[in-house]
């Protein structure tokens, strides 16, 4: 018998009413809240629960039948099936059912960012394909992870995190992933996505134009000490330059101090370069807000963009679509980032701690008209 006291359907506007009451039931049976060979509700008492008519609680029953997920008997009522994803095995201890996303330190204006609120969209599509509960969760100072033997854990600001800590939960078999850092050594599977080519695509775009001279501004929490991401994008650059045979010039490497990306850091950066002797034709801004801030510092001084000098931001914010000119990005695809995620937890691993399980997203360059090619003097 149906005994659930709330009803967990969204209202989803574009499907028809039998389509998403099918998509709760196939939520509740995969999510193992209906056994199998468990008897399914009747059409009488799928209406009652929902408040709908029987027309339509047959045609979603039918839509489970049809998607192998349940099967009628004649004379005795319709049942879930045994599925291979369903049986014994799958219920024993450890078995992820629900998915946590843990971050710490950061305040909830931490997922305004395209970059995160991305990742909680991809990761929350992927639970809900496979029928897995999704929640956020933020730790307390105690650094205590849910109690929940069915849960696995995807790590958002694992570089918040005390390394012990994070070595203590490997050791106590916690299914964790981390995203956006890693630390091969602990043996915890992780996604991340690959600022190297990030950083190459922008900087190998910009010479493409005839760019020779390209400035790059970074961002670090203390000065000259970049964190993972930020240092990967500078070997992408020193490649992408070394490729095309140009000498590295530390000179227009423009480091910003700062724990979060703002638009005066670009802007900051941008006069600091342009007061060079030789000043460059382009820049590559590691974020999309630096790469604002640089635009609005080059009006500032009378600079056309892209006709005096060329700027690429990286994240692709929304934002950049509309700015006039459009802004040249990198597109991490974060939203893939938060799929994979829940992939890797969802398979299986070695729990022994021998190997690394580890997935890479690579970007893509977004050209709009924030670039141009090298005009001679």
């Amino acid at each position: 018998m149906f005994k659930w006291s709330d009803r967990e359907m969204k209202k989803q506007e574009k499907k028809p009413l039998y389509q998403q009451i099918a998509h709760d039931l196939k939520a509740k049976i995969l999510r193992g809240d209906m056994k199998p060979e468990e008897p399914v509700p009747t059409q009488m008492e799928l209406s009652k629960f929902y408040n709908i008519s029987e027309i339509t609680s047959r045609r979603a029953l039918s839509e489970l039948v049809q998607e192998d997920l349940i099967y009628r008997v004649r004379g005795k009522g319709t049942f879930v099936k045994r599925r291979a994803f369903q049986d014994e095995a799958a219920d024993r201890a450890g078995a992820v059912r629900r998915i946590y996303c843990i971050y710490y330190n950061v305040e909830l204006s931490f997922f305004m960012h395209k970059f995160y609120s991305d990742l909680l969209i991809g990761l929350q599509a992927e639970c809900e394909q496979n029928g897995i509960a999704f929640y956020t969760h933020k730790l307390d100072h105690d650094l205590e992870l849910p109690k929940d033997e069915q849960a696995g854990f995807v790590l958002i600001t694992p570089a918040e995190i005390p390394m012990d800590k994070l070595r203590s939960w490997r050791e106590e078999n916690r299914r964790l992933v981390t995203v956006h850092f890693y630390y091969p050594h602990l043996n915890i599977p992780y996604v991340i996505m690959d600022n190297l080519t990030g950083g190459y695509l922008a900087t190998e775009h910009l010479l493409s134009l005839g760019h020779r001279r390209i400035g790059i501004i970074l961002t670090a929490y203390a000065q000259n000490h970049l964190n993972q991401e930020f240092s990967l994008r500078l070997e992408g650059y020193r490649l992408a330059l070394s490729q095309h045979g140009i000498h590295f010039d530390p000179d227009l490497v423009c480091i910003v101090e700062g724990k979060e990306e703002l638009e005066e850091m670009g802007a900051q950066g941008f006069h600091q370069l342009m007061e060079l002797e030789q000043p460059p034709t382009a820049i590559f801004a590691t974020s999309d807000y630096k790469a604002h801030g640089a635009i609005r510092a080059a009006g500032a001084r009378g600079l056309a963009i892209p006709g005096d000098i060329s700027i690429v931001g990286y994240d692709d914010i929304l934002i950049s679509r509309f700015s006039n000119p459009g802004l040249t990005t990198v597109n991490q695809n974060t939203e893939l980032l938060g799929k994979r995620a829940t992939k890797l937890l969802l398979s299986e691993w070695r729990e022994d701690g021998s190997g690394n399980i580890k997935d890479e997203i690579v970007p893509k360059l977004v050209v709009r008209h924030s670039t141009g090619p090298m005009i001679a003097p």
